[in-house]
Parts: structure tokens; C-alpha cells; sequence
């Protein structure tokens, strides 16, 4: 689908991706464990707990779009996946997590230790690092062609990217829908939204953002899935500024691709 710019919008395509730095970007945000991710961690840990087969008796393919410099939502699926792609589009970011697969840095069991207060978690019967290297794989691609593998992944997370690669209502909401249309019907989902972010900084480089609040985050939602609930995180340390709080929303893909379970049943 062909977007068209506004005077005001920075499309996903204007920007230079290849500069985005990870190594700045994870020690601003990841090298030690912030509460908002701790709370986000918390929620999701025990929705996938609560959503995903104990009795594994079927191949379950994982999905974390955009994964940029961010593990824990691959790890957040890691006790339930035979396989997880980390889809990721920037050159730099690709580099960084093709580097951890083999033996993911020190500052992740901090991440893993929240998700281990669930005994789904606890419970993993071999190393954490030697289930992520036996499942994990890197694949390098654009947020919009996984309009091409509809239905393929059968659990997925996208943390802090449909709204963190534009500043266009319209490509937001397009990411959002690539996400969710990449999932199989009933493939319970994790994302995560900056709320009304005016764009960020990693190391020189600056990226754009689009301004979107709870209203948004659950409109884009609505036609693809069922069973959503979002929560507002609010820490009183923030990450950065020009940003209110984060949203996390979890829920399940819905059979049909469009039509909510609340509008199907009147």
C-alpha cells in the first residue's frame, strides 16, 4: 500500500535506520531493569502463561517484530516456542542480536528473573541462555512485507515500534495491522506504545514518532483481535522525555482478521 506524506509527516521509508545505534540505545534503557518494564514484563508474562498450551503436543512458531535492541519480549515467549523470529529491519540492530543468540549479555537475567516469578517460567528445565540459542533466530526484513506471511507465527510480541518508526497516523495504524495479520487466529499477542511521544534520540542520530494515545492503541487494535486489554505504565522515572507513560496491550488474534468477537456476536 502507497502512503503519502503530509508536510508534516517522516515516513518509516525517510528514515536512515543503518544509524541507529544499539549499544547507546540499550544502555539508556536496558542495562538495568526500569519498573515500567518490570510492570510491563509482570503483565505479559502471565497473560502468556495463562493463553499458551502447558501440554505441548503441536510445534508453536514465535514472532518478535521489531525487535531492535530489546530481548525481553523474546524471552517473554521462550518457554513456549520451538522457534522465534527476531524481525528486525536495521543493519546495526540485526548485527546486535545475531551477537546474543549464541549467549545473550549478563544485563538480560535481570529481565528473566520478573519472568521467573511465574512458575511457567521457573519451570524451564534446561538453561535459559542454552533454550534461547536452540530457538532463536534473527531474520532481517521490513514491518510491511509481513503482509506477504499472513498467518504464519503462532505467538507474537512488538515492543515500542509502530509508533517509534514514523510520524504518519496511517502508517501507524498499517504497522499494527502487519503485526497482527502476520499471526495465526488465536495466537495470543503482546505490543507496546510510547504514549504521545514526540520522537526519541539514540547516540547522534535522532528518530521520529508518532503522537498516539490509549484511544489509538485500542482502535488499532479492535479489528484484529479479541479478549484486548490495555494498561496504562506510569513510573515516576521516566526513560526519556517527550513521552506521557507507556501502554501495553495484550490479547488474542481473532479468527477472521476483521471483525472483533463484540461486533460479531450482535
Amino acid at each position: 500500500m502507497a502512503l503519502r506524506a503530509s508536510r508534516w509527516d517522516w515516513l518509516n521509508a525517510d528514515v536512515s535506520w543503518a544509524a541507529f545505534d544499539p549499544i547507546a540505545y540499550i544502555d539508556h534503557n536496558y542495562l538495568y531493569l526500569q519498573a515500567g518494564d518490570a510492570e510491563i514484563l509482570s503483565l505479559i508474562r502471565d497473560h502468556f502463561s495463562g493463553h499458551c498450551p502447558r501440554d505441548r503436543g503441536r510445534s508453536i512458531a514465535g514472532i518478535d517484530v521489531g525487535a531492535g535492541a530489546n530481548l525481553y519480549p523474546a524471552l517473554a515467549m521462550l518457554p513456549w516456542c520451538d522457534e522465534i523470529a527476531l524481525f528486525e529491519r536495521s543493519p546495526a540492530n540485526v548485527r546486535y542480536l545475531k551477537s546474543q543468540v549464541k549467549s545473550y549479555a549478563d544485563n538480560w537475567d535481570q529481565f528473566w528473573r520478573v519472568l521467573c516469578k511465574n512458575e511457567a517460567y521457573g519451570a524451564l528445565d534446561m538453561d535459559p541462555r542454552a533454550r534461547f540459542r536452540g530457538v532463536v533466530h534473527v531474520e532481517e526484513g521490513n514491518l510491511f512485507d509481513l503482509m506477504l506471511h499472513q498467518g504464519r507465527w503462532s505467538m507474537g510480541t512488538m515492543f515500542f515500534v509502530a509508533e517509534s518508526m514514523t510520524s504518519s497516523r496511517e502508517e501507524f495504524d498499517l504497522g499494527v495491522e502487519c503485526f497482527l495479520r502476520a499471526l495465526a487466529p488465536g495466537a495470543p499477542f503482546a505490543a507496546a506504545f510510547m504514549e504521545h511521544s514526540h520522537g526519541y534520540q539514540t547516540g547522534d542520530h535522532s528518530f521520529p514518532a508518532c503522537d498516539v494515545g490509549m484511544f489509538e492503541v485500542e482502535l488499532s487494535l479492535k479489528r484484529f483481535a479479541d479478549d484486548v486489554k490495555t494498561e496504562r505504565i506510569e513510573s515516576q522515572t521516566r526513560v526519556r522525555d517527550g513521552y506521557f507513560a507507556m501502554i501495553v496491550a495484550y490479547g488474542r488474534r481473532n479468527s477472521d482478521g476483521d471483525i472483533p468477537q463484540s461486533d460479531r456476536d450482535r
